[in-house]
């Protein structure tokens, strides 16, 4: 699992599942058994082992309160995952949404809204599906009809809305274009412009979007990839 706060990723795993690979990407590692966390150098990709609910919370609040600016990432690793996670939600009103990468003719159907690129997407209504609200929400933002092929991945972001600290679940589809004659902006969610644009070209702009976007984006080349090779 990993949750976005302000567009740092905190990944939360368990302890058996990390590999070599892994653990040679970060830049400092630590044991939480024999360092306090304030001690700890937060820069860069940073892995804490042993880490339990209390100091997962720990972590959270001083990402919210007062982030590192060299932190980058950080990864807990935990012997009881599904512990720590909810431990995490207990701070935050949890809110699922969903939405999609629209595909035409190898190309992908971006939007830009409030300054920055992003892929459509929204909360679900009251008994609606993940998949059903892709689709609807799809629809609302951008005026394309598409239907559903795979899931992509899920991801967690925070925010604060009318002083309620949210978490918000946000599950991805990839999807192909039925119809898109009424391509039209929603201009109700402030949404600028919709592009198609190749994979290449939607690298390029998504320099100027968010991190949770951008790992959306590595899912699906990943998905892709593996697909390509079966």
């Amino acid at each position: 699992m990993i949750i976005f706060f302000d567009d740092r990723p905190v990944k939360i795993v368990r302890t058996n599942e990390l590999t070599q690979a892994d653990i040679s990407q970060f830049d400092h590692i630590s044991d939480l058994r024999l360092s306090k966390l304030r001690s700890i150098p937060l820069s860069g990709h940073v892995l804490l082992l042993n880490t339990n609910g209390s100091i997962a919370l720990q972590v959270i609040e001083m990402l919210q309160t007062e982030p590192p600016r060299e932190l980058l990432s950080i990864t807990l690793a935990t012997r009881d995952k599904a512990s720590v996670v909810e431990k995490i939600k207990s701070l935050f009103k949890v809110i699922k949404a969903a939405g999609g990468v629209v595909v035409k003719e190898n190309k992908w159907l971006l939007m830009y809204r409030r300054k920055k690129w992003d892929l459509p997407k929204g909360k679900l209504d009251k008994g609606e599906t993940s998949r059903k609200a892709a689709m609807r929400e799809i629809e609302e933002e951008t005026g394309v009809t598409a239907v559903l092929k795979d899931k992509i991945c899920t991801t967690w972001h925070t925010y604060t809305f009318n002083n309620n600290r949210i978490l918000k679940r946000t599950k991805w589809y990839l999807l192909d274009c039925v119809d898109d004659s009424r391509l039209e902006p929603q201009q109700e969610e402030d949404i600028e412009k919709l592009e198609w644009l190749s994979p290449r070209q939607a690298q390029s702009v998504l320099i100027n979007s968010y991190s949770s976007i951008r790992y959306v984006v590595e899912c699906l080349q990943h998905m892709q990839n593996v697909t390509e090779h079966l």
